[in-house]
């Protein structure tokens, strides 16, 4: 049972993290710090969502610049019920489902038609489609925003305090990363990782790269508006400025700053990246001039994110030459290897 348990670092950074996410609800109870039950649900909020860009960035190849749609699309289908006095949790899951669902349908078909730069163009107008479309309801706010005064209830589950948005979120979390740990083994995964290395091959046996592409694009959608729902709950408030594509550039950077296409990297990404964040505030109102260069160097110092890093640590160092034996013998090629 014991031998069983994981020893490398890229499996016990992700498990510590979560322990570590489980035990700060405690610790900050105990301490009388309820600031940090607040930012660590936040992080975990986006977390999922950065797990939501990575199933279609990571895994599929599709650069979208968009993704903050959907998160806005979750805190309105939370703030606009509510506006009409309407608390019901259920309902606000439906909507932020089928919404999200319709939209990234509607999106993702048109922007795959193209590829490449065009693809990012194509979604992040999308993007700023819908965050003017909010400007312009001012019977809803309009750019300040909407506040919402009753949160999701699902039946006894009330998301009105912190806490309960923190357990929420800590749930949603694991059984996301969860599942697309099996996705990527799971032959829908395992074709779609395929589609983005070649597409073409993926053609020509019968599977149609663009339908598995977009489908993950859906699923993408809707697990970030989600994330979005539970953050209008965490805020108790809705804005416009939820869409704006500084959000998806920031999802985009927890992605490639954790590790494109891992399991657990949208997770480090989202805590390395708040963390490092918060943390600059509290040093200088200057942050944002040491922030940026000091992701630039994360990001050239593992092309494969901090998850990369971590599984350089897996790898045992070289064995070295015995005594007596030259460095530099001829090597035979290996069989095949001209073919």
């Amino acid at each position: 049972m014991i031998a069983n348990l994981p020893t490398r670092p890229s499996s016990l950074i992700p498990l510590a993290l979560f322990a570590m996410l489980a035990l700060a609800p405690i610790i900050a109870t105990a301490s009388d710090q309820p600031f940090w039950i607040e930012f660590f649900a936040r992080v975990m909020i986006y977390a999922i969502a950065a797990s939501a860009l990575n199933l279609a960035l990571g895994m599929g190849g599709l650069v979208s610049f968009g993704h903050a749609l959907f998160l806005g699309i979750g805190a309105y289908a939370v703030a606009l019920p509510a506006f009409h006095e309407s608390g019901n949790g259920w309902l606000h899951l439906l909507l932020c489902l089928s919404f999200s669902g319709i939209a990234a349908l509607v999106t993702g078909a048109i922007s795959l038609r193209t590829s490449g730069i065009a693809f990012i163009m194509i979604t992040l107008a999308f993007a700023q489609m819908g965050y003017f479309l909010f400007v312009s309801l001012k019977q809803y706010g309009g750019d300040d925003g909407l506040p919402i005064g009753q949160t999701s209830r699902f039946g006894p589950l009330n998301l009105g305090s912190p806490l309960m948005v923190y357990g929420v979120a800590f749930a949603v979390l694991a059984l996301v990363t969860w599942w697309i740990a099996r996705l990527r083994v799971a032959p829908f995964g395992m074709t779609l990782r395929a589609a983005q290395q070649n597409a073409r091959r993926v053609n020509a046996i019968g599977l149609q790269a663009q339908r598995l592409q977009l489908a993950a694009y859906v699923i993408s959608g809707m697990i970030c508006a989600v994330a979005g729902l539970l953050l209008a709950n965490l805020n108790a408030f809705a804005s416009p400025s939820t869409m704006a594509w500084t959000v998806s550039g920031e999802l985009i950077v927890m992605v490639v700053l954790g590790g494109m296409g891992s399991v657990f990297g949208p997770l480090i990404g989202a805590i390395a990246y708040l963390v490092l964040e918060e943390g600059l505030k509290g040093v200088t109102e200057h942050w944002m001039a040491i922030f940026g260069p000091l992701i630039v160097v994360m990001a050239l110092l593992g092309k494969r994110g901090i998850v990369g890093l971590l599984q350089r640590l897996d790898r045992p160092p070289a064995p070295a030459c015995s005594p007596g034996v030259p460095e530099n013998l001829p090597v035979a090629p290996l069989e095949g290897a001209h073919r």
